[in-house]
């Protein structure tokens, strides 16, 4: 049996925003998933889904690019380049937690900047 490792789930995770796959990564959330970032701080995998949703709907295009990643047992961190409708940069890291069954239970967004 083949395990997937916590940096490809959240590889996988990342492919899905790319490309607005709300039902996917809706499969990826835990039922007590707790989604943060420098904007809103939401509970629970219905209201998680529903933001999501929401950044979706608010964007044309999203583009991610994987920057570097760095792994510990149960949690991912994903440094990001994100350009909104072609334009819009966003430097951001993303720490994402993952429980014994390869669900997110959270996600915690931080905003950087493109300089190093």
């Amino acid at each position: 049996m083949t395990t997937i490792s916590n940096k490809e789930l959240c590889l996988s995770y990342l492919r899905k925003y790319a490309v607005k796959d709300l039902s996917g990564i809706e499969a990826m959330f835990s039922e007590d998933i707790i989604l943060r970032d420098w904007k809103i701080r939401v509970t629970g995998k219905e209201t998680a889904v529903a933001e999501t949703q929401k950044n979706f709907q608010a964007a044309d295009t999203i583009a991610i690019a994987v920057l570097a990643t760095y792994e510990s047992d149960d949690t991912v961190a994903a440094e990001l380049k994100i350009t909104v409708n072609g334009s819009e940069e966003l430097f951001v890291v993303d720490v994402i937690t993952f429980n014994p069954e390869g669900l997110i239970t959270s996600i915690r967004a931080y905003l950087g900047r493109g300089d190093h």
